[in-house]
């Protein structure tokens, strides 16, 4: 096989993995956040729909963050900060996704319930 094909062989694998990488964490983070919101009073997701675009907002927002300040929302690993930024983007994703509903109080004790399970969870998910 001449160099070029090995290179666009190993291109095109590389491409697969990504897209697989990234459906597993959407994945991860959809079934986190189904868990969170199930043992957190005040947190409510209305159907699958909106867990799956919920899941979305929330990697999207943590992207955003990471990229433009680089801060991890990881109420465990990045201390109070990281802690602060995961109550936040819990609370601020109620206003892009409908069906999804979330008081302060709920953010507060979703992100410490977030935090554990995501902790427990292999992989590297992040809010």
């Amino acid at each position: 096989m001449s160099e070029n094909n090995q290179q666009a062989n190993v291109q095109s694998n590389n491409t697969t993995s990504t897209a697989w990488q990234i459906i597993g964490r959407l994945v991860a983070a959809a079934i986190i956040l189904a868990i969170t919101a199930f043992f957190t009073p005040g947190f409510q997701i209305n159907n699958f729909w909106s867990l799956a675009v919920a899941a979305v907002v929330l990697t999207l927002l943590d992207y955003l963050i990471v990229k433009f300040t680089g801060l991890h929302a990881s109420p465990f690993g990045k201390g109070f900060v990281g802690f602060v930024l995961s109550v936040v983007i819990l609370y601020v994703t109620q206003y892009f996704v409908a069906g999804y509903s979330i008081s302060w109080m709920a953010a507060i004790i979703g992100a410490l319930i977030y935090g554990i399970i995501d902790y427990f969870i292999p992989g590297e998910q992040q809010m």
